[in-house]
């Protein structure tokens, strides 16, 4: 249970006395996803009915909740490249297609090289672009987020398992990905000294788990380093004790065995996730692995109807909480906009500097069109 606390319990144990609020204080909610549909070495068939299951249950629970600028909870779908299949992806397409959410990329790899993980990259994100996903910049380059599997980001497992890149921070910065969104990954020795922030880390291509440490995302400051990365909260709960008496380690992970709790939820914004000099806009991602059945009551189910009640009535029922339901990208905006100072509401900043995928704006999937 305690496994690895020694990486990130001295961190937690410092940190700093919660402020006070001298406003509204924004909870900006994204619920990223590990979206793996060939999990455990499904069929194409098996996958299928999986995301269809998708398509057919999340717009019947979201429909029933509204943040404060009406939006329904969107969806964050990290999909794994290694399991690309074009049928797949049409279906999780028309889900996005309908506002339910955005597509960024998920990687498993072992014992990889840069060049290897360059090419990857590259050709998923033409694979994914031809269903009308992923967002562009005012540049027009082709951007994404990221979360890497088994949790080993820049090859930082002990047993240098899962990985293989020691400069992978790079490799991603030079494809275009615009964020990491892997951890927290506790009690995974993956996990970094550093926790719940919001930091830039600087690749040492000589070394791995360069993202242990970095600087701080700030108000008025320039981004530093290579990679952006976005943290889920990682805390010790108290209130609700393993055998009574230990504390549950809270890292973020909504399953059908750790289901969302009031408790579980007031911690997550406890941690006070923030841009530096930005104390009142409060930035709350978590993750599961949705497209597990043992977790679809946790995803779309009545335990995630359960949770977006409790954060209804704890953060969108007046002062001091606001809250917003975000993507990925959107958290992005977010995080840039508050750096660079720009006036403007929460609503109209979700889609400052990435812009939604194609598919949200009326481009139409091109991939079965080009299968046939």
């Amino acid at each position: 249970m305690f496994k690895n606390t020694h990486l990130w319990l001295p961190g937690y144990l410092a940190r700093s006395r919660q402020r006070g609020f001298t406003g509204p204080a924004h909870v900006f909610f994204c619920f990223v996803d590990h979206f793996e549909p060939l999990w455990r070495g499904a069929s194409v068939e098996q996958g299928l009915e999986r995301v269809r299951a998708w398509r057919a249950n999340y717009p019947k629970m979201a429909e029933q909740f509204h943040d404060a600028d009406g939006r329904s909870p969107p969806h964050s779908f990290f999909y794994p490249s290694e399991e690309y299949r074009p049928e797949l992806l049409d279906e999780l397409a028309k889900l996005c297609q309908a506002g339910y959410g955005e597509v960024e990329v998920h990687l498993h790899h072992d014992n990889d090289t840069p060049d290897n993980l360059t090419r990857t990259i590259e050709e998923f994100k033409v694979k994914l672009r031809n269903h009308g996903l992923l967002a562009n910049d005012a540049s027009g380059k082709v951007r994404y987020g990221f979360i890497h599997g088994n949790w080993a980001l820049d090859n930082s497992r002990r047993d240098g398992r899962w990985c293989g890149v020691n400069n992978e921070l790079r490799v991603l910065r030079d494809t275009g990905c615009y964020a990491d969104f892997t951890l927290p990954s506790a009690p995974s020795d993956t996990q970094t000294r550093k926790i719940n922030s919001i930091y830039y880390a600087t690749d040492d291509p000589l070394c791995p788990k360069s993202h242990d440490t970095g600087e701080d995302a700030c108000v008025g400051k320039r981004p530093s380093g290579d990679l952006l990365i976005v943290q889920g909260p990682l805390a010790l709960n108290w209130r609700e004790r393993k055998w009574g008496l230990l504390p549950r380690i809270e890292n973020a992970d909504v399953a059908g065995y750790a289901p969302a709790t009031s408790a579980r939820i007031a911690k997550w914004v406890e941690q006070r996730i923030e841009v530096k000099g930005k104390p009142d806009w409060i930035f709350v991602k978590v993750h599961t692995h949705g497209c597990q059945e043992r977790n679809f009551d946790t995803a779309w189910g009545q335990s995630a109807a359960r949770m977006h009640q409790m954060l209804h009535v704890n953060f969108n029922q007046g002062r001091p909480f606001v809250l917003h339901y975000v993507t990925a990208r959107e958290v992005c905006n977010l995080i840039h906009a508050a750096e660079q100072e720009i006036a403007g509401t929460p609503q109209i900043l979700r889609d400052h500097g990435l812009f939604p995928p194609p598919i949200r704006l009326g481009g139409q999937p091109k991939a079965s069109q080009q299968q046939s």
